[in-house]
């Protein structure tokens, strides 16, 4: 079971986290990125700067097609993003850019010749790369930077800023494990580019000596004896033979990871190419972040007094510019200005008018609900009066039950519409029982056929009519039955027969002469309706 954590270890280490915070944020960031098509060979070489700006750079930046410059400046700030490097292809060259966020300058470099990692290491005979190294940023070392001229200050500078500073007497040489050369050629005016691995090695003892220090252990299995590798140094390869020499030894003053390191002993150090290379020629520096005053060209030179004519023209433009910005402010003062006197002499002239009218008072002067072809509505308390006032039409019976209906003036009064019942729909009343009390009340109120009024009835038997239907008055039956000899249709005597012209004694026969057929389902009948006799003699009974 392991020792749990005492309150001075959380303390140092809480203490640590924030130091690590506060150190972080302190130092420079860079972001990587491309702009436009630029091929494989170019993304990779991308990728291998992002390897050489790390621990201090995004390295799985994502940069898509629809993103712009102004992206990237919105998220640099919050991020705490100091400088820009940024990729482009043209068909003639490959350009870079170093930009310093957020009022730059920008530096504008033509990548002249370039290698990648993969090519560089691929060269070398034993490369010496591992993961460790990059947890550390690199140690920068400017050479011939010292040359007078403000392009090749600025530059210096530039780069300078571009990775964290290092205090010598607090430095741990532990952390110190890669190396970014930038040399610089006066006569051709180009930058080189490098990046190394560091490695220290004792001195002072002989090949094969070194050889048992390492961690890897020689192969022994044709030797008789030890002393033939400490003295001779048989079976080592040319570049573990290869001799140290002033350029390159050195006192330690701390001690150095690997094997014979200590403080006070001589060591080598020793510089592993890993890549990438660049070659880099500057174009021209713009004093703002993308846009400015050209501060320095390569191929375009201008005199002083070239320079300050285009000073000149840029005040004037800006001298214009704010010219045209001041008179339309003025302009649009002077309209508003104009508006308000035109509205306040209106509503002036509206007042005067009312008052000289003695109809518009001054609170009603400024009423929106007031129309132009109708006059100003008068308060009152009747309601159904507003309503005639601001609809202009009568008021339903319904909709104001308690206000008396107003007519004009020679208008006679008119009686109320009836309202018509919709079809299907009858009073509350019974239909049946419901009797009009003004019904047969018209012609002189009497009703028709009524007797006291000495009418007749229609088809009343005293009055000598004769009812509707009667037999007598229906000529047509008669004839019919004297055509037929007498027979009536369907007569009592002729029960069961189909028609009136059968004999007693043909019952059961259809007509042509077919018999009848009396099943089971004929008994059934006869039987059911006997049933329903009794059913209904039981309850009449009942």
């Amino acid at each position: 079971m392991g020792k749990t954590k005492t309150k001075n270890q959380k303390k140092a280490r809480e203490a640590a986290s924030v130091l690590a915070e506060e150190s972080y944020s302190t130092v420079p960031h860079t972001f990587v990125f491309q702009r436009g098509q630029i091929g494989k060979n170019v993304g990779q070489l991308v990728l291998d700067m992002r390897r050489v700006m790390e621990p201090f750079t995004a390295r799985s930046l994502k940069v898509r097609k629809k993103n712009i410059l102004k992206d990237f400046v919105a998220v640099a700030g919050p991020l705490g993003i100091t400088h820009f490097s940024i990729f482009t292809k043209t068909d003639n060259c490959v350009n870079m850019r170093l930009a310093r966020l957020p009022k730059g300058p920008t530096l504008y470099f033509r990548v002249a010749k370039y290698t990648l990692i993969k090519d560089v290491i691929s060269s070398l005979k034993r490369h010496r790369m591992h993961d460790q190294q990059f947890t550390h940023h690199p140690l920068l070392v400017l050479n011939n930077f010292g040359i007078e001229g403000m392009h090749v200050k600025l530059m210096a500078t530039m780069f300078q800023n571009m990775f964290p500073s290092i205090n010598v007497h607090k430095l741990n040489l532990n952390c110190i494990k890669r190396c970014v050369l930038l040399n610089y050629d006066p006569v051709s005016q180009e930058v080189e580019f490098r990046h190394y691995s560091l490695k220290v090695v004792p001195v002072g003892m002989s090949r094969g000596v070194k050889k048992l220090m390492q961690e890897k252990f020689p192969n022994m299995s044709k030797l008789e004896d030890i002393s033939e590798l400490l003295m001779k140094g048989v079976n080592l390869s040319e570049s573990e033979a290869e001799q140290d020499g002033d350029h390159n030894i050195t006192e330690l003053p701390q001690v150095y990871s690997g094997r014979g390191n200590m403080a006070s002993q001589q060591s080598a150090v020793r510089l592993t190419e890993i890549g990438p290379r660049m070659t880099l020629q500057l174009v021209k520096i713009i004093e703002g972040m993308g846009e400015g005053n050209v501060l320095y060209h390569s191929t375009i030179s201008k005199t002083e007094e070239e320079l300050q004519e285009m000073l000149n023209r840029k005040e004037a433009r800006l001298k214009e510019k704010a010219e045209r910005k001041r008179k339309q402010e003025q302009n649009v003062a002077l309209k508003k200005e104009k508006r308000d006197q035109n509205k306040k002499r209106s509503l002036e002239g509206i007042k005067r008018k009312g008052q000289q009218e003695g109809q518009v008072s001054d609170d009603e002067v400024e009423d929106p609900g007031n129309q132009e072809d109708k006059p100003p509505a008068e308060e009152s308390e009747d309601e159904a009066d507003y309503y005639r006032q601001a609809v202009g039409e009568e008021p339903d019976e319904d909709m104001f039950p308690g206000a008396k209906r107003k007519r004009g003036p020679g208008q006679s009064p008119k009686p109320f519409k009836k309202r018509k019942l919709s079809p299907g729909k009858g009073p509350p009343q019974d239909r049946k029982s419901f009797k009009s009390p003004d019904r047969g009340k018209k012609a002189g109120g009497q009703r028709f056929g009524d007797r006291k009024a000495g009418g007749q009835r229609f088809g009343d038997r005293k009055a000598g009519g004769q009812r509707f239907g009667d037999r007598k008055g229906v000529e047509g039956r008669n004839r019919f039955r004297k055509s037929e000899g007498g027979k009536r249709f369907g007569t009592k005597g002729g029960k069961g027969n189909r028609f009136a012209g059968q004999k007693k004694g043909e019952t059961g026969k259809k007509y042509g002469g077919q018999k009848t057929f009396k099943g089971r389902a004929g008994m059934k009948r006869q039987k059911g309706a006997e049933g329903k006799k009794d059913f209904r003699h039981k309850k009449g009974k009942s």
